[in-house]
Order: structure tokens, then C-alpha cells, then sequence
């Protein structure tokens, strides 16, 4: 399975934006799917993820803002992004856990 991630772009503070992860093969199977930044000399932290069960997870600093949900019919995991802050610009990683990595899509936050 391959992950390929976007729906990135620029966008100004209190703005929307929402991420595609898109898997090659069934998503039905991988029972986490989660979502990680890497801002620019930082390391890679995780955002947030989901259960094939539907539990979901947050980290502190999106809770409340952000929602993560996935669509196994199409294999596709999202993260729907409201009231971005100038702190959550970076790159936006998907993955199944630690395992396959998709290519990051950039979120760049402006003030």
C-alpha cells in the first residue's frame, strides 16, 4: 500500500483547509491511520489519528479545531483543518501508524 497526501496550500489565519490521504489499497484493513506535521527545524509530531473502530485521537493543540475522519469506501483519510493558526503551518505527513509514510503536502499559515 501506498499513501499519497494533499490538499495543502496557503491560507491566512482563522482559514480552512482540508487534507486528502489516499491509499493504493484497501484502507479497510489498517486499523490506524494517523496524520503528522513537521514544521521547518522541528521534528516530525503526531496530529492525530483514527481507529478502523472510530476512535479518535487528538493532540492538545488542534483539539477542537481539527477533524480527522476517514472513508474506507474510497480509501481516503481526511483532515478537516478550521481556525488554522500561524503555528500549524508545515508539512503534513499521512501514515498507518509509523509504517508507510506518504509524501508531505505543505501548510503554510499566515498571520
Amino acid at each position: 500500500v501506498q499513501l499519497q497526501a494533499s490538499g495543502g496550500g496557503l491560507v491566512q489565519a482563522g482559514g480552512s483547509l482540508r487534507l486528502s490521504c489516499t491509499a493504493s489499497g484497501s484502507m479497510r484493513t489498517i486499523y490506524v491511520m494517523a496524520w503528522y506535521r513537521q514544521a521547518a527545524g522541528k521534528e516530525r509530531e503526531w496530529v492525530a489519528s483514527s481507529t478502523s473502530g472510530g476512535v479518535r485521537s487528538y493532540t492538545d493543540s488542534v483539539r477542537g479545531r481539527f477533524t480527522i475522519s476517514r472513508d474506507n469506501a474510497k480509501n481516503t483519510m481526511y483532515l478537516q483543518m478550521n481556525s488554522l493558526k500561524p503555528e500549524d503551518t508545515g508539512a503534513y505527513y499521512c501514515s498507518d501508524g509509523g509504517a508507510i509514510w506518504g509524501q508531505g503536502t505543505l501548510v503554510t499559515v499566515s498571520s
